[in-house]
């Protein structure tokens, strides 16, 4: 099996890549493979490194993409998170001389596909494709969209989904009340306003539901706004008369936490402004553990909602996404349905599976690396 190098950011980092690249290295390597973490960190960042974490790049040293590239090296493969905001430069341009200066193989795995790029930005994503060895979207709308607006040879693009932890022997938390749940970072965007909205309009219902949400606001957030996003959310709930029925949970969950409280929902909620949003690891998660979902129109949540395990609605319309959740809550047999949908594809969300195709995938390019040509004296 080769050995991995993984670049991304890492907890103690809390955000989508982080977790993702934890999971992803811990599957990985859950067979004593042997693997280590290029840590990306910024000034907010808390600055301990895991025991896994055998370089930092710090985004405030210039040539920091010099020093990564040498850890990465190291390796069999480099597995590397791609991100425009995340590694320094403009769009995170100090990415591609990292890349060039790899003299092993790398898969980059791309978290988002731009519609509507800047010119830069396009051709920013082109290089980094040209220079990779494989790159991986974890949906097939993120590949048509990479193949359709963007000149990238095809062959490179290999669909792996976004992996989701198995909660289904987590403890049920089950509740007297309909129960309604969305997590994750906090920060504009996330449509929490929405749901409140759509709250304040099923209060007639008999047993009125209660509405969880569950993240701390996210660190870059806090650092350019402060609590702004989350006081703003307490006062709507106040004015639409729903603040009793909502609980903002300021915590990280860990994973067994986070199971139970998956668990114990009877809809997640995922509100989301964004129409770009080709990735989302909250819908894989609540998809993989059997809970109807209802979701904004975002491309991922049309992709794998469609006739599945969930109902799709338009953007920033609160009256849709309440009569949505009604359905769910009230017609007999359809929330079954709907968690039944997704049953013969669970198995294929979770990570352990998930971690198996990048296994072939690292395994092929290795494969096919020209043997290393070593100096024979005269």
């Amino acid at each position: 099996m080769p050995s991995y190098g993984f670049l991304s950011t890492h907890p103690p980092t809390r955000c989508g890549l982080a977790t993702f690249n934890s999971a992803l290295a811990a599957h990985l390597t859950a067979d004593g493979t042997h693997a280590g973490i290029v840590r990306v960190t910024d000034r907010s960042d808390d600055q301990r490194a895991g025991p896994s974490v055998v370089h930092t790049w710090s985004t405030s040293n210039p040539a920091g993409w010099r020093d990564a590239a040498a850890a990465l090296n190291a390796f069999d493969v480099a597995v590397i998170q791609h991100e425009y905001g995340i590694y320094p430069g403009t769009d995170g341009e100090d990415i591609l001389p990292l890349l060039r200066c790899l003299t092993v193989p790398s898969i980059v795995v791309l978290h988002t596909v731009l519609r509507r790029p800047s010119a830069w930005q396009k051709s920013l994503l082109e290089q980094i494709v040209a220079a990779a060895g494989a790159v991986v979207t974890m949906t097939d709308t993120a590949r048509a969209r990479l193949l359709v607006s963007y000149t990238v040879p095809p062959g490179k693009v290999t669909v792996i989904p976004h992996g989701a932890a198995e909660i289904v022997g987590a403890p049920a938390d089950r509740r007297a009340r309909p129960h309604l749940l969305t997590w994750g970072l906090l920060g504009p965007g996330k449509g929490i306003e929405w749901s409140l909205r759509a709250l304040a309009r099923l209060q007639d219902l008999d047993s009125t539901p209660t509405y969880t949400v569950a993240g701390r606001t996210h660190p870059k957030v806090i650092e350019h706004q402060g609590e702004a996003y989350r006081a703003g959310l307490h006062r709507l709930g106040a004015q639409l008369g729903v603040a009793h029925a909502v609980d903002y949970q300021d915590a990280y969950h860990d994973q067994l936490a986070l199971g139970r409280l998956i668990r114990s929902a009877d809809v997640v909620v995922l509100p989301y402004d964004s129409r770009e949003q080709v990735t989302s690891g909250v819908l894989i998660e609540a998809v993989a553990a059997g809970v109807p979902v209802v979701a904004t129109a975002f491309p991922h949540a049309v992709e794998l909602l469609a006739g599945g395990p969930g109902l799709v609605v338009p953007h920033q319309d609160p009256a849709a996404l309440a009569a949505a959740i009604r359905r769910i809550l009230t017609e007999p047999g359809l929330a079954a349905r709907l968690a039944g949908r997704i049953r013969p594809l669970a198995a294929d969300l979770r990570w352990p599976a998930v971690a198996t195709r990048y296994g072939t995938l690292a395994e092929r390019l290795t494969a096919a690396r020209p043997p290393a040509v070593s100096a024979v004296s005269a």
